[in-house]
């Protein structure tokens, strides 16, 4: 964190700089306005690519979606708690989770029911975090 605030603030100070010198040199006439725009864009563009440089390296792609089918049926999750459960991951209601599974609410609220008992788990949130943790659903 700290290399990062120092470089923003290293970068802020070089184009304040830089825009103080474009400033001097335009007031004296040595240099066309045109060729102070084109420093100053092509240092925008360093900047910018710098930026995403850093950005890109930062994303690693982890390979944490590979779905443990025998957990699943370990845990004794029907193929129906499955697809409820997949669709609370998404922060779906369970209204929403009905019309989308062309049931009605109340079976939904089995299906959570049946899910929070057979994960350990108190809330949907805890349900999630435990199936993510289990590796049975997509992180």
């Amino acid at each position: 964190m700290k290399k990062t605030v120092f470089i923003f603030s290293a970068l802020i100070v070089a184009l304040l700089i830089l825009f103080q010198i474009s400033k001097y040199s335009y007031v004296n006439g040595d240099v066309a306005i045109e060729t102070i725009i084109s420093v100053i864009a092509v240092v925008f563009l360093g900047i910018g690519l710098y930026v995403n440089k850093s950005n890109s390296k930062k994303h690693i792609p982890r390979n944490n979606n590979i779905i443990d089918q025998n957990k699943i049926s370990a845990l004794g999750i029907s193929k129906r708690e499955y697809e409820v459960l997949l669709e609370i991951a998404k922060g779906f209601s369970n209204k929403e989770i009905g019309e989308k599974l062309f049931v009605t609410e109340s079976t939904v609220k089995t299906h959570v029911s049946n899910i929070l008992l057979k994960l350990e788990a108190k809330r949907r949130t805890q349900a999630i975090q435990k199936a993510k943790e289990l590796q049975i659903i997509p992180s």
